[in-house]
């Protein structure tokens, strides 16, 4: 039977955590707050070097998921690879193969080039759609690996069977590879063949990682602390239920008849010696004699 009202405790969570989330806001805009270093976000320049001092292309793919949270969140991460790249001169190849991922990469792009004061820089072959099927995505992004020699390569987003291609053809080539898959079942190959590899909420880190936005980084440190908070609420809940539990047990032990089956099963009572069974002779035995 339930003795009280728990809805108030969920309002009274939600609220802790807005409330987290609110206070580490205000902490940002007043100074800087410790993000953790994330290696594969912190070697974008290193890579967009390297390829403007080899003349090469820089080339992003997205996957080949829809127009959704996860392929937003890769071309936020793009738009900052573009500016950096925009500021070294260095051409890009942003390969799509969803029809509307295309379209708003496209106008992504644009804006990156004109804040930065170079419109000129973005030409035709900057935003391609290859394929909406795997394979002959996967086909296309390799052709265009293997015929410019991309020098950097960033593969971020939903990706698939084709994960390994991408990841193995830029390997063969020498590109330095920066990658994140939200699929479990692939990041294990991007591990194994990539430069870096962001893992896990890396991933949707790495917008307050590289803006360094007020809201967005302290909306990701209130996250953490409501991590935290629900984590110690599992270790206090486990340790009272554990000794609830621990106290019916003494409880059971003290009182035989309360003891259940299982308890019986495992931890028998030992036979009483007043009620121990004598044996009689039988009379057989006794004309053995």
């Amino acid at each position: 039977m339930q003795y009280f009202d728990t809805g108030k405790y969920q309002v009274l969570f939600v609220l802790v955590m807005v409330a987290f989330i609110l206070i580490n806001i205000f902490r940002a805009q007043n100074k800087d707050i410790f993000i953790r270093r994330i290696a594969g976000l912190n070697a974008i320049e290193d890579a967009v070097g390297r390829a403007t001092e080899m003349g090469k292309p820089v080339l992003m793919v997205p996957g080949l998921g829809a127009l959704n949270a996860i392929s937003v969140q890769a071309l936020n991460i793009f738009a900052h690879i573009t500016r950096t790249a925009a500021r070294f001169a260095s051409p890009i190849r942003l390969c799509c193969g969803e029809a509307a991922v295309f379209a708003v990469a496209q106008e992504v792009i644009r804006d990156v080039y004109q804040s930065e004061g170079v419109p000129e820089r973005m030409d035709g072959d900057s935003v391609r759609f290859v394929s909406d099927r795997q394979f002959a995505f996967a086909a296309g992004v390799s052709g265009i690996m293997l015929r410019e020699q991309t020098a950097a390569t960033f593969f971020m987003g939903e990706f698939f069977a084709e994960s390994l291609i991408f990841a193995e053809t830029a390997n063969s080539i020498g590109a330095i590879q920066v990658a994140s898959s939200t699929e479990n079942t692939q990041t294990p190959f991007f591990i194994a063949a990539c430069d870096y590899v962001l893992i896990g909420e890396e991933f949707y880190a790495a917008s307050a990682y590289l803006t360094r936005k007020p809201v967005l980084v302290g909306s990701l440190v209130g996250q953490d602390w409501g991590k935290m908070l629900i984590a110690s609420l599992v270790v206090l809940g486990i340790a009272m239920e554990s000794s609830q539990r621990k106290g019916w047990i003494e409880q059971m032990e003290n009182d035989p008849a309360a003891k259940t089956s299982m308890m019986r099963l495992f931890s028998p009572e030992p036979p009483d010696p007043a009620t121990k069974p004598v044996r009689q002779k039988h009379p057989e035995e006794g004309e053995a004699q």
